[in-house]
């Protein structure tokens, strides 16, 4: 690279070799755009199953995590190819409409670009072949609504959205309590969800971890639990029948806003600013006791003073508390968060039945656990567990149990997991292509048998024979014509997915299919990468 000018004395830059620079177009530009999505699918490849291996991340800090969320990889990638990019965005849609299937659907999306790129080779137009997948995705969905099973629970009987929940906890570390963990996730979305409107708002679940005892000391508090301990050690660890200000104003006098100063140059005028700043500190205490508060919770800080004053008029107070956690405290209280002093009513307190002070292990940390709320709707799940790597990988896998069982509030209609549904839609498929004879043919069967690489991928991350297993479930599923056959993973005996329990979402495997045909049809319609040097 070399700097010039021209006549008029404008600077321009001279690339040498810029004639060897090539521009990839057609058909090069729609297979290195297959390579770069194959890739990425290859990674997490290993990563499906209830065996499947995990992956350790190391970010520019030098972080380290260790999970098999098909999202969280991703997100953590360093990926600079454009076409990979979308590859993590179409995990990240997956995670964020249906929160469950992050690994599933890019294996899926991999493995429609890997029979593409055989149908290129054999002279197919990329947009007959973008046609053939829209046409098999359409069957495969249909086919998906007609073996679907409506799923029957009750508020009462909540074993069947447990058994669910425990599917997707069964390719993640804490399978070995996925049951205890299934059961929480399950108990917090029934206690915040709107059963008659089928709405679940998860914002209102709150997911606390402390290092610390074991991964089956996770609790679910119905309440709000609080990082944070009273403000003055000698203030009372348990209030029974609280009343909570939330205050977000300091416990402190207002600073001037200009730059003035004020000298004080004798005892006298020392002596007339402290009390003047006790009396201010005397009043907003004052305020809190006259409309009946039994504990203050403050956004902000203050000082000793403050703190003293608290303590000498027995009104117990938390400080430092974050504003998200804030929130929580209201809805569950019923309070609300008071701006200035000046604003606080009987009216705007919360209430609580216990708000009590807990201490953990040897350290003796300390949380603040705020139960028997007058809106229980808000509740928190408290994960144990022997290092920060353990916490943050459970809670990960909280979030794919939780959206599961919100998934089966919206719409209680599941598939069988296992691969089985995979299996049973490329039968489908396969059999569907006879009905359309043009080019697209070819493309719908390349469909029907992409679908077979998600068991095929089961049965190789667990140690079995791949194409010898899926065939015989494959010859099981025609023969007796059922749609509950899938790959037995964890070598139980059996490859009824019925009798195992295991069970998927309708609308988690619908969506697995559809978004992954889009973002494939997008990369196949792509024939010219141009770079900026190009301009």
């Amino acid at each position: 690279m070399a700097l010039a000018f021209d006549e008029y004395g404008r600077p321009f830059i001279i690339i040498r070799e810029q004639d060897k620079k090539s521009r990839l177009r057609g058909l090069d530009a729609q297979k290195a755009n297959i390579t770069a999505g194959k890739a990425v699918s290859r990674i997490l490849r290993t990563s499906l199953g209830p065996k499947g291996m995990d992956k350790m991340l190391q970010s520019p800090d030098g972080d380290v995590t260790i999970t098999n969320d098909g999202a969280t990889i991703l997100e953590q990638m360093d990926v600079d190819n454009q076409i990979a990019k979308l590859m993590v965005e179409l995990s990240r849609s997956q995670d964020y409409e249906i929160g469950d299937g992050t690994t599933g659907v890019v294996v899926l999306a991999g493995a429609l670009l890997e029979q593409a790129e055989k149908l290129l080779e054999r002279g197919i137009h990329p947009v007959r072949i973008a046609e053939g997948y829209e046409m098999a995705s359409r069957i495969a969905v249909e086919h998906l609504d007609h073996i679907a099973q409506k799923f029957e629970y009750s508020v009462s009987n909540i074993e069947p959205l447990v058994q669910t929940c425990m599917t997707t906890l069964s390719s993640k570390i804490v399978s070995r309590c996925k049951h205890t963990i299934a059961e929480i996730a399950v108990k917090a979305v029934l206690a915040v969800a709107d059963l008659e409107r089928k709405d679940v708002n998860l914002d209102l679940i709150k997911v606390e971890g402390k290092v610390g005892g074991k991964l089956e000391d996770t609790e679910l508090i119905y309440g709000i639990l609080v990082d944070k301990d009273m403000s003055h050690p000698q203030m009372p660890k348990r209030i029974e029948d609280a009343k909570i200000a939330i205050l977000t104003c300091p416990f402190e006098p207002p600073k001037a806003k200009t730059k003035h100063k004020v000298d004080i140059d004798t005892v006298e005028k020392f002596q007339t600013l402290r009390h003047q700043e006790q009396k201010y500190f005397n009043d907003m205490v004052q305020k809190c006791k006259d409309v009946g508060a039994t504990l203050v919770i403050c956004q902000w800080g203050f000082d000793d003073e403050a703190n003293h004053l608290l303590m000498h008029h027995n009104l117990p107070a938390v400080r430092w508390v974050g504003g998200v956690e804030l929130e929580l405290i209201a809805i569950a209280t019923g309070g609300r968060i008071v701006p200035r002093f000046q604003e606080l009513t009987p009216e705007k307190l919360g209430k609580a039945g216990i708000v009590r002070e807990k201490s953990f292990g040897t350290t003796k940390d300390r949380m603040l656990y705020i139960e028997q709320c007058a809106n229980s709707r808000a509740v928190t799940i408290f994960i144990r567990g022997g290092n920060k790597m353990m916490i943050e990988e459970t809670k990960r896998s909280l979030h794919d149990a939780l959206c599961v069982a919100r998934n089966l509030i919206r719409n209680n209609f599941i598939v069988y997991g296992g691969g089985s549904a995979e299996i049973s839609c490329s039968i489908a498929v396969e059999s569907g292509a006879d009905g359309y004879p043009g080019v697209e043919q070819y493309a719908i069967r390349s469909f029907a048998e992409a679908l077979d690489s998600i068991p095929m991928a089961l049965a190789e991350n667990s140690g079995l024979q791949p194409i010898e297993t899926l065939s015989a479930v494959k010859s099981q599923h025609i023969k007796e014509k059922t749609p509950f056959c899938g790959i037995d993973c964890n070598d139980v005996g059996t490859n009824n997915m019925q009798e195992q329990f295991v069970f998927e979402t309708l609308i988690g495997k619908r969506q697995q299919i559809l978004l992954a045909t889009q973002v494939v049809k997008m990369i196949l319609k792509i024939d010219d990468v141009i770079s900026p040097s190009d301009y």
